[in-house]
């Protein structure tokens, strides 16, 4: 009996660390620019919070074709953000509730 209880205990306690989100979680998402126009700016912000956060890009521009990698962690441990990528010429491409601990890229298009 004793061995049972020893063997059902360490079944449980290999469901619970399985059902644990991983310490690691991977932030980093490719931007990928697949329009007719440079990529000016880049923000992510948390879904909790009513305003966008600074420019990932800072002077950086990402021509048509290309792509970069956003380290998109806030240090609050959220997966959840909205992303926004501006344009030349005031055009903007807007994903809201993503999950970037579960994507890999977005590639926004015309």
């Amino acid at each position: 009996m004793r061995s049972l209880c020893y063997v059902v205990s360490m079944g449980i306690a290999a469901m619970a660390a399985s059902a644990q989100p991983s310490a690691a979680a991977d932030y980093r998402v490719r931007i990928i620019n697949k329009t007719n126009y440079p990529m000016i700016g880049f923000q992510a912000s948390n879904t909790k919070r009513t305003s966008w956060e600074e420019d990932m890009l800072g002077k950086d521009i990402v021509q048509p074709g290309g792509s970069f990698v956003a380290n998109i962690n806030d240090g609050t441990g959220s997966c959840m953000f909205d992303l926004r990528a501006t344009f030349k010429g005031n055009k903007q491409a807007i994903r809201k509730n993503i999950n970037v601990c579960k994507i890999t890229s977005w590639t926004i298009n015309n």
